[in-house]
């Protein structure tokens, strides 16, 4: 008896499957494989975790590629992005899905015995498909997929972004590596001067207030080597911060600080602000944006609800086949609120990315004045500054021998050694986080743009 019952049943189910394959045979093309990677449900469903990927932590001394690959694989908001791209893969895959058929099964006139025959008590088992018209679901997949494309895109500007702070960071610690070797450095010639005037002391050559000068002197160098230890070791935790590690477990790190190349000038570097990957998006949520339009326009278009069933009757012991199609008359709601919406956000997508290149080209402008300047203060101090202070210096220091200076003018010398030494260290880290911060905002790298050779 069921055998009979289930055979019409299945029927009904073949029936709408292809009812509903024709109805798809009308949408747009769907992007091929080879275009975009959609991603299974199964590979949806691997393990999510939390920790970071698993990777050594910088050890010993280090150089700014190994501490460029340690932060790209173990920072915790690219983890966190990553995952967003995930997600967005797991929507993909749930805008290409189709409805799920409904079953519906109706008993009537039982417990009415005065009706028989065809009025008397029957079953009947409905199947109901939506058939989705219009390219509803191409449409649903081509902004889901797009919305997928700006999760890439905000990763690669989180990605560049982090490139950027671990440069930045380095060169920050390979500055203030150098401060304290000079420090301690200076240190070691304020005692050294600190003892010679000691011995004059003793011989009675000079004043007991001049060996009081050089110990205030040897003081001062003392607390400024203090207070290098202290940001050495603020800006290594800040380095080591950028790969999840709260203790830094390198030693130190490599690299050439004193290294300056020609800048080109900002014209050239405006020409290629285009490269910069907050502006690139744009063409894609652009697209994105115009993709939400096309898709709540094919919502104003009705669906069909297609229904085809059995029904059994008990006293005759016959069956019938029931068919039905539904489809919502748009009289009322055609969607217009949400065609008007999309068509706004599109607008306002159009406004916001004119806002973010006049704000990409103001930091481009401001980034690039701050690197000028830093380039220029380095190279005075290398080729002007810094031979005069140790020239002067120098001199002073064999005059005080000889009796030709006082220990003030030693120690006035030595003094401006230290801090014209100091600067140009400063000016150098701040001219290599200059480099860093040009090179996110044009996208490549500063070097590869050509520098217009100086007539001769």
């Amino acid at each position: 008896m069921f055998t009979k019952f289930i055979v019409p049943v299945a029927v009904a189910l073949t029936g709408l499957l292809l009812i509903d394959g024709t109805a798809r045979g009308a949408e747009p093309a769907m992007p091929k494989p080879a275009e975009r990677t959609v991603r299974t449900a199964e590979a949806l469903q691997e393990p999510v975790t939390n920790e970071p990927a698993s990777a050594e932590e910088p050890t010993g001394d280090i150089t700014l590629m190994q501490a460029l690959a340690a932060a790209l694989v173990r920072n915790p908001e690219l983890a966190a992005f990553s995952q967003e791209i995930r997600a967005r893969e797991a929507a993909v895959l749930q805008a290409g899905l189709r409805p799920n058929p409904t079953l519906n099964a109706l008993a009537q006139n039982f417990g009415n015995r005065s009706i028989r025959g065809i009025d008397g008590d029957s079953v009947t088992l409905e199947l109901s498909q939506l058939i989705e018209l219009g390219g509803k679901r191409a449409a649903r997949i081509e902004a889901a997929q797009l919305t997928q494309d700006l999760a890439d895109w905000d990763y690669e500007i989180q990605r560049i972004a982090v490139a950027t702070r671990v440069t930045q960071a380095f060169s920050e610690v390979l500055g203030v590596q150098a401060r304290l070797d000079l420090a301690r450095q200076m240190a070691e010639l304020a005692e050294r001067v600190a003892a010679a005037v000691g011995n004059q002391v003793e011989a009675g050559k000079v004043s007991p207030v001049e060996e009081t000068r050089a110990k205030v002197a040897l003081a001062t160098v003392r607390t400024d080597l203090t207070r290098a230890e202290r940001e050495l070791e603020t800006a290594r935790r800040r380095l080591a911060a950028l790969w999840s590690s709260i203790t830094p477990r390198f030693t130190r790190v490599l690299g050439e600080l004193e290294t300056l190349s020609p800048i080109p000038p900002l014209e050239q570097l405006q020409e290629r602000i285009y490269r910069n990957p907050e502006l690139a998006r744009w063409a894609t949520e652009l697209t994105q944006r115009q993709a939400l339009v096309d898709l709540e326009k094919t919502r104003a278009i009705p669906d069909v609800t297609a229904t085809l069933g059995v029904s059994k009757y008990l006293m005759p012991d016959d069956y019938a086949l029931v068919a039905g199609v539904s489809l919502p008359l748009p009289v009322f709601n055609r969607n217009q609120g949400r065609i008007l919406e999309a068509e706004r956000r599109h607008t306002k997508a159009i406004e916001e990315r004119r806002a973010t290149e006049v704000r990409v080209g103001t930091a481009l402008t401001t980034a690039y004045q701050a690197l000028a300047a830093a380039y220029a203060e380095a190279e005075a101090y290398k080729t002007t500054i810094l031979p005069g202070a140790e020239s002067a210096f120098d001199a002073v220091q064999k005059g005080y021998r000889l009796g030709k200076f006082a220990l003030l003018d030693v120690l006035d010398t030595q003094r401006t050694l230290f801090a014209a030494r100091t600067q140009y260290l400063r000016a150098l880290t701040a001219y290599h986080q200059a480099v860093a911060e040009v090179e996110r905002l044009i996208g490549e790298r500063l070097a590869v743009v050509p520098v217009p050779e100086e007539p001769k």
